[in-house]
């Protein structure tokens, strides 16, 4: 959360809030859990129109940001829709939007990228693999430019939404990227359930996927680079989306506390009350710094982006969902009912917590990094 932004920035943040106010409240959210896709085509073609995905395509592609810096723009937009639990593959077509921008192919990268920024198509990033499983794999087919991709990605947000996968992988010289058709020969797709009642997930199988040259976004070289900034992306991206969800449920909280009355007095003015909610925003104020120099680190290109993106998943992912849990203990026995929001937000910071590596796994991530330097 920048505490100062520019014109056209809160032009954009206003505009997504009342956009998703006015076309996707809570009740709307309430009625897409039983909906196979978890959101409106229609709605995401006008969100697409608002401009939440192209602001990560380069202008020569026809993309462009409202500030120049498309990462701060776009952790506007996701701070709104968790402020909301909004529905929406803004994480994972966003990072695909971004990575095609190295695509070799410019003919299809143009026609792709254009399709994204419409609405009119959904790509998501297959890169999660199950524990245990073997890596998946890219090796060279029959001739020198045909491959075939073989392996399991999972869970992978959107998966039996999208059109295109943008599946990572190894290959003869090294990690490599490839955009494959969802509905390509030797691709099967199997949803999940989740917690969260409008993100869907799923399992992807490739089986002898045929592949060609042209298939690969970016190059061996850049690819290990390219994904690592995905990774940071992602996360940075759902980082603030959570914090947008806690930074609202901890506003309710605070509204409830001032209206209710106990024993003749407002719960506000309880002492023992006061100071748990002075605890849960340092909590809440703590993320919000994290995220912030997150994002601004992966904006401004800096070398240190990555570690300070897996600081903000370590810290937020625990501290968002402890929050909403207390913030639940809160409000009584209502806080636990199907009929009360809360859950909706505990579900999403939940799941956001576990996905795009745990916070466990981001500790162990950052303990090397600085040993790493260290050495």
């Amino acid at each position: 959360m920048e505490l100062e932004l520019g014109e056209y920035q809160e032009l954009l943040r206003a505009t997504t809030r009342a956009f998703l106010e006015a076309e996707c409240p809570i009740a709307t959210v309430r009625s897409l859990a039983d909906d196979p896709a978890g959101f409106d085509p229609a709605y995401w073609k006008a969100g697409a129109d608002l401009g939440w995905t192209s602001l990560l395509v380069d202008p020569s592609d026809g993309g462009g940001s409202v500030s120049g810096n498309g990462i701060a723009d776009l952790v506007l937009v996701a701070e709104e829709m968790g402020r909301l639990v909004a529905p929406g593959p803004l994480v994972p077509t966003n990072v695909v939007a971004a990575a095609l921008g190295s695509w070799a192919d410019e003919p299809r990268r143009r026609a792709t990228l254009a399709e994204i920024m419409a609405g009119d198509l959904v790509a998501t990033w297959a890169d999660a693999e199950p524990v245990g499983a073997e890596p998946t794999r890219l090796v060279t087919g029959p001739t020198s430019d045909a491959y075939v991709l073989t392996g399991t990605k999972a869970p992978v947000e959107a998966a039996a939404q999208a059109g295109r996968l943008l599946v990572s992988a190894v290959g003869d010289e090294g990690p490599v990227q490839v955009l494959v058709p969802a509905d390509a020969d030797g691709v099967t797709i199997t949803p999940r359930g989740s917690l969260d009642l409008v993100r869907r997930f799923a399992d992807v199988q490739f089986e002898q996927v045929a592949v060609t040259a042209d298939d690969i976004v970016g190059t061996t070289e850049s690819a290990t680079r390219d994904i690592e900034h995905q990774r940071s992306l992602a996360v940075v991206l759902q980082c603030a989306e959570t914090v947008g969800a806690v930074d609202r449920i901890f506003a309710i909280t605070l509204e409830m506390l001032g209206d209710r009355y106990s024993v003749g007095r407002v719960l506000a003015s309880y002492q023992a009350l006061k100071h748990r909610c002075a605890d849960l925003k340092m909590g809440l104020e703590a993320c919000h710094a994290t995220a912030t120099a997150a994002a601004r680190a992966l904006a401004d290109g800096r070398s240190d982006a990555s570690e300070l993106a897996s600081v903000a998943k370590a810290w937020i992912g625990p501290v968002a969902t402890e929050i909403v849990q207390d913030c639940v203990q809160l409000h009584g026995g209502i806080g636990v009912t199907w009929d009360h929001d809360l859950h909706l937000y505990l579900r999403r910071v939940t799941v956001n917590r576990g996905t795009h590596g745990s916070p466990d796994e981001h500790l162990d991530r950052v303990a090397d990094l600085l040993l790493g330097s260290v050495a």
